[in-house]
C-alpha cells in the first residue's frame, strides 16, 4: 500500500470514527476522557475480581459501573424534556449585528444543570455559537441573547440546535438535536448621499416636483387632510396642539400631498453573469439611489430582471437582500425613464429617453460606451468610494 493510499485509508477511518461517535452521542451517550479512565479502571477491577474471587474487587468494579450508568442516565434525561423557542430576528443592514434570542423552558419538576446550547448558524454569518447554562430551575424560563456580526447581505435560513451535557460529573456526554426553523434578513448597506446627479438630473419635470415636495416637507401650514396619532419621527411642527390637548394624546396633521412628475425606476440588471464583488457594489448603489430618491419625495421604484417592478421600503430592501445575478425568468425592461445599473453596455442605446446609467466593468475589462449614446452616466472606478461616485457630477 503506497503512502497516498495509506493516508486515504487513515482519513476514511478517522471520518468513520467521528461519524460513529457523533451518532452515538446524539442517540445515546459517549464517554469523555474521564469516562474512558473510569471504564478502564472498572474493567480492570472486574478482571482482577474474576481471577482472585475477591469480593471487595467486585464491589469496587460494581460501584464504578453504577457511577457510569448514573452519569449516562442523568445526561440523557437532562436534555430530553427541555423546551426551546426562537424569537423572530429583526432585519439589519450589512455591517451590523443580528440579535438572536432563544427561550429555554424547563417544564419538569427537577433542576437541569450544566447544559451547553449550540446554535449552528450559517457559516457565512458566524461559527456555531455555544452558550452554557449552569442551572435552570423547575418551571423556569431563561432567555439567551447573543449576536452575529453580518458582513454580507442576504436572506439566511437555519434550524439546527444542539443541547449538550455531561451532567452530573462529566464522565459521559449526551447531545440531542432540535430543529427550529428561523430566518434572518441582512439588508445591503445604504449610503448617505447629500446629492446624486443620477437622480437630480432625471428631467425637468422631476426637478420641479422635487422642489415643490421640499417646500411641502418644510412647510407647517397648508390644507390639512386629516389628523392622526403621533408616530415616532413625525415633525414636531406638524403637531396640532389644540386637538392634542382635547384628546390627551399628540395629534399630527397630514397635509395634502403635492403630486406630479414622472416615476424614477432603479433598474438592477441581474440577468448577466457578474464578478461577485462588483455585483455587491451594484446592489449597494441601487439601495442608496432608491432611498435617496425616496428622501427627496420622488416616486421611486426598483426593477430587477427576475422580480420585475417593486416598490415600498421594506419590499425593496428584502428584494435587494435576496437578489442574485444570472437570474432566470426575465421580465421586460420598463419603457420609462430609468437608471440602468449593469456590467453590460450593449443595452445603452435602447434605454428610454431621459434615462441614465451606472456601469460596472470587470477589473481587467474596459466598457466601450457607444458614441451615439443618447443617455449619460457613470463608470464604476474601484479606486474611489461608492459614495463619491454616486455624488459625482457627470
Amino acid at each position: 500500500m503506497n503512502l497516498r493510499s495509506k493516508k486515504r485509508y487513515s482519513d476514511y477511518s478517522n471520518n468513520l470514527f467521528v461519524a460513529l461517535n457523533y451518532w452515538l452521542e446524539t442517540h445515546f451517550a459517549t464517554p469523555g476522557y474521564g469516562g474512558w479512565v473510569v471504564l478502564g479502571i472498572a474493567l480492570s477491577f472486574f478482571g482482577a475480581a474474576t481471577n482472585t474471587m475477591a469480593g471487595w474487587l467486585y464491589v469496587l468494579s460494581g460501584t464504578l459501573f453504577a457511577l457510569v450508568g448514573l452519569n449516562i442516565f442523568i445526561a440523557i434525561k437532562t436534555t430530553k424534556k427541555l423546551q426551546i423557542k426562537r424569537s423572530a430576528i429583526a432585519p439589519v443592514s450589512a455591517g451590523d449585528e443580528l440579535t438572536i434570542e432563544l427561550i429555554i423552558t424547563n417544564p419538569t419538576k427537577s433542576a437541569k444543570n450544566l447544559i451547553a446550547i449550540v446554535d449552528k448558524l450559517p457559516f457565512v454569518l458566524s461559527p456555531p455559537v455555544t452558550t452554557v447554562i449552569e442551572t435552570i430551575a423547575p418551571q423556569q424560563t431563561i432567555k439567551l441573547i447573543y449576536y452575529a456580526h453580518c458582513q454580507k447581505r442576504g436572506i439566511y435560513y437555519w434550524q439546527e440546535i444542539d443541547l449538550k451535557t455531561a451532567a452530573p460529573i462529566g464522565l459521559f456526554y449526551s447531545t440531542r438535536k432540535r430543529n427550529i426553523n428561523i430566518s434572518a434578513i441582512v439588508y445591503p448597506q445604504i449610503l448617505t448621499l447629500k446629492t446624486c446627479p443620477l437622480i437630480d438630473l432625471m428631467g425637468t419635470e422631476e426637478s420641479k416636483q422635487r422642489q415643490s415636495e421640499k417646500l411641502y416637507q418644510n412647510s407647517s401650514e397648508g390644507i390639512t387632510k386629516t389628523l392622526r396619532t403621533y408616530r415616532f419621527g413625525d415633525p414636531i411642527r406638524l403637531v396640532h396642539w389644540r386637538s392634542s390637548a382635547r384628546f390627551g394624546d399628540l395629534q399630527v396633521r397630514e397635509l395634502e400631498t403635492i403630486t406630479g412628475g414622472q416615476e424614477i425606476i432603479i433598474c438592477l440588471d441581474n440577468s448577466s453573469t457578474w464578478q461577485e464583488k462588483y455585483f455587491e457594489q451594484a446592489v449597494i448603489a441601487a439601495a442608496s439611489l432608491y432611498f435617496y430618491g425616496s428622501y427627496q419625495q420622488l416616486e421611486v421604484k426598483l426593477w430587477t430582471a427576475d422580480t420585475g417592478m417593486v416598490k415600498g421600503n421594506k419590499v425593496v430592501l428584502e428584494t435587494l437582500a435576496g437578489v442574485e445575478f444570472a437570474a432566470q425568468n426575465l421580465h421586460q425592461i420598463p419603457d420609462l425613464p430609468l437608471i440602468w445599473l449593469s456590467n453590460n453596455s450593449n443595452a445603452l442605446n435602447s434605454l428610454p429617453n431621459n434615462s441614465s446609467w451606472f456601469l460596472f466593468p470587470d477589473e481587467d475589462d474596459n466598457i466601450d460606451v457607444p458614441q451615439n449614446c443618447a443617455s449619460t452616466g457613470i463608470i464604476y472606478d474601484h479606486n474611489q468610494p461608492m459614495a463619491n461616485l454616486l455624488q459625482k457630477t457627470f
